[in-house]
């Protein structure tokens, strides 16, 4: 993948999640949203009067820092794993929701994974469902920011672990975007999208966007049920959960 230009970090990204499920029926719909894009080596560190609008905590991600070296480390032994190195002087930025209030739900982490000279070391997707339980995927991407992978997690009740996504992902200074399409026998079930314009991290725009998106992660996880009730009064068939083993990354 060629040189990659992020946006300046700590940065808010805001804009809008849309989800549309196609088979067996159609159900559709966007919502505003916004999340951070942090450098892991230099999370934002706020003032204590601010640090309830938002929190970054190991314990939220991958192996919840249990072995020790925070989100980093963890990642680091989740691609020792797959056989790519971390170098120490790589840099790694995350997209994801902080905590808000002390509380957070994530449905997608996105890590990149920067050499020295801008090129893609590795690009991670991690994936959190409403029972608690969270996977990584480690994606190939191609020059065009393009990359698929079979589908090994139970996300919503609605569809079984079967199936291939198709990414599709942007990260440059005026637009932050990843589009997931879950195909099934070649027909494409749902595609999600979350895309919205980077801005400097500082205390000014935290509250404006913090009090226009108010209770991000809170409405997050609301509105996942609220959407998740509709299907189901709609006879959208609820499929078993299989037993997904916690996340072990060494």
């Amino acid at each position: 993948m060629s040189a990659l230009t992020p946006p300046l970090v700590p940065a808010l990204v805001v804009g809008e999640v849309s989800h549309t499920r196609r088979v067996p029926i159609r159900h559709a719909f966007t919502h505003r949203a916004y999340q951070w894009l942090v450098d892991l080596d230099h999370l934002p560190v706020l003032p204590w009067w601010m640090r309830p609008l938002a929190g970054f905590d190991a314990g939220d991600h991958l192996d919840s820092g249990r072995l020790g070296g925070g989100i980093r480390g963890d990642l680091q032994r989740f691609l020792n794993h797959h056989g790519v190195v971390l170098e120490p002087d790589d840099r790694v930025l995350m997209l994801a929701n902080a905590r808000v209030l002390g509380h957070v739900f994530d449905p997608l982490t996105v890590f990149w994974c920067l050499t020295p000279e801008r090129g893609s070391r590795a690009v991670v997707f991690e994936v959190h469902n409403t029972y608690g339980q969270r996977h990584a995927y480690l994606l190939d991407i191609d020059e065009s920011g393009r990359a698929g992978m079979d589908k090994t997690f139970y996300v919503s009740p609605f569809n079984d672990a079967s199936g291939r996504y198709a990414v599709r992902l942007r990260l440059a200074p005026d637009l932050v975007s990843i589009t997931v399409g879950l195909d099934r026998d070649g027909i494409r079930v749902l595609t999600a999208t979350t895309r919205g314009v980077p801005e400097p991290a500082t205390r000014r725009s935290l509250l404006r966007v913090a009090t226009t998106h108010l209770l991000m992660t809170q409405r997050v996880t609301v509105l996942i049920r609220i959407h998740g009730i509709r299907l189901w009064l709609r006879r959208l068939p609820i499929l078993p959960r299989p037993r997904h083993p916690k996340e072990v990354l060494r």
